[in-house]
């Protein structure tokens, strides 16, 4: 005898059609929390993170009071050593030779006593480049002669005595008829011409170079035939330019 044994297969419970998962479905726990980045997120877009503003607005705070505060420093420190500009003063003048009996050439030998004088109490100077040369009526009559390179400490003062001249240098006419002139008179101006280059030092810090023009009005008694040291009329007066 035989059994027949049927197999009941049951079904898989039946859910309720309002709890499917449905795959682009958000839940509506998930649209309760965050409508607004459900909505977003449909778009395609996401949402913008902004960096606080704080740490900026602390750092140009404090660069901004670092070159305030180094602004005053420099201000104080110049104010302190404010170089002043070096004074030049000659003190006597001699000619050896002058020739302006060959148009239009004229050869002149000069010699000069000048002094340099740092005023500075807390700076010393650096000279560099130096030349010099004589003009008369605005044209040299003389050729530029290099100086050797100075230092001076602070209040230091050193003099030099460069000869000038010597070597045929042409002018136009009105040059040396305007110096005969002169000559004849018994007086005759011309202007010493120093130029070159200078350097100010405060302790251990050196500046850039900076230019050096100084030109000094000097009336001398020259008269003709006359060798050797020469008057100096009035007070000779150096204007420097640095």
């Amino acid at each position: 005898m035989s059994e027949i044994m049927q197999i009941h297969h049951e079904d898989p419970p039946q859910q309720h059609h309002s709890q499917r998962n449905f795959p682009n479905k958000p839940t509506q726990q998930h649209q309760q929390q965050d409508p607004h980045q459900y909505r977003m997120h449909q778009k395609g877009t996401f949402p913008r993170y902004k960096a606080p503003n704080a740490p900026k607005r602390e750092h140009c705070i404090c660069i901004t009071i670092f070159f305030l505060i180094l602004g005053i420093i420099i201000l104080i420190l110049w104010l302190a050593y404010h170089p002043s500009k070096p004074h030049i003063t000659i003190t006597s003048a001699s000619i050896y030779g002058l020739n302006a009996t060959s148009p239009p050439f004229i050869s002149i030998t000069m010699q000069f006593t000048i002094f340099i004088k740092n005023q500075n109490k807390h700076v010393s100077i650096y000279f560099d480049r130096l030349s010099t040369y004589v003009s008369y009526r605005n044209q040299p009559i003389t050729p530029r002669v290099m100086l050797p390179s100075l230092y001076l400490e602070k209040r230091g003062t050193v003099s030099l005595s460069p000869e000038i001249g010597g070597v045929p240098v042409a002018v136009s006419i009105d040059v040396l008829n305007g110096f005969g002139v002169d000559e004849n008179y018994g007086v005759v101006g011309v202007k010493l011409i120093l130029e070159g280059r200078l350097r100010w030092k405060s302790g251990e810090i050196k500046s850039a170079h900076y230019g050096l023009y100084s030109k000094c009005d000097l009336l001398l008694g020259l008269k003709k035939g006359v060798i050797g040291q020469i008057p100096l009329l009035g007070t000779p007066v150096c204007v420097v330019d640095t």
